[in-house]
């Protein structure tokens, strides 16, 4: 996990938020998560909260609304489960413009935009300020398995290698004419298919034997120690020890 490796959810700045150690940022977006998820759904005010705790935290790092705005987009399919279900849940009924809606599904509804727009957005603002390599070595640093944080470093570094392998074969396909427009040109998709599967096998094959050689035994060297002074601790906690003052108020009232 030498060589940088940024991604397109990651913003560049130097902002407070940027400078924070990774695993210190890791540990304030999972402890914000579960505090929201542990809300109960009634408290709705709970919830309006919670977004102003993070719209603050969006501005001290200077991440703009419209990019937070724009990658939230991810979540419109769950969106659209919540959309269905004041409709096919059961129990008591309640009419609302005209359409006879579930009560229990109205409040399904509810508690699944709001707990996991909430925390999308966290994990947004936590992308967008935490460079792919830094994240990796902040699970590293949270004594996450050793072998779960190589998968994840090795899928990284290959879904990028495999992109670019499709990219260059479109662009052979495209110099040669072709421009698939029906199913009639699904064979020489499925052929394209075929062949990329085996390059990436072929490659890995190649890389594995290329660590191996270089005294790979199971295990990456830490090449970066992570550290966080207590400062940085108690800054980066701030945001969920906030919100945990909130769900405790929302389960008192």
């Amino acid at each position: 996990m030498g060589a940088g490796h940024a991604h397109r959810l990651y913003r560049h700045g130097h902002s407070p938020v940027h400078g924070l150690p990774p695993h210190t940022k890791l540990a304030a977006a999972f402890g914000f998560v579960v505090v929201v998820v542990s809300t109960p759904r009634e408290a709705m005010w709970a919830f309006a909260l919670y977004a102003a705790l993070l719209a603050v935290v969006a501005r001290h790092a200077r991440v703009p609304a419209g990019f937070l705005l724009k990658r939230l987009l991810i979540e419109v399919p769950f969106v659209a489960f919540a959309v269905l279900m004041p409709f096919v849940a059961q129990g008591e009924r309640v009419d609302v413009l005209g359409l006879s809606l579930s009560v229990n599904g109205l409040w399904g509804a509810w508690n699944v935009l709001a707990k996991g727009t909430l925390g999308v957005a966290a994990s947004v603002l936590l992308a967008s300020t935490t460079e792919l390599r830094e994240l990796l070595l902040g699970l590293q640093r949270l004594r996450l398995p050793p072998l779960l944080v190589q998968i994840a470093s090795f899928m990284i570094r290959y879904g990028d290698v495999i992109t670019d392998e499709m990219r260059r074969m479109r662009i052979a396909r495209e110099s040669r004419g072709f421009e698939a427009r029906g199913v009639r040109h699904w064979g020489v998709l499925a052929k394209s298919a075929g062949a990329l599967f085996i390059r990436s096998y072929e490659r890995g094959e190649r890389v594995h034997l290329a660590m191996v050689s270089r005294g790979y035994a199971g295990s990456m060297p830490v090449i970066d120690e992570v550290t966080a002074s207590r400062a940085q601790w108690s800054y980066a906690l701030a945001l969920p020890f906030a919100a945990l003052a909130v769900c405790v108020l929302g389960w008192a009232l």
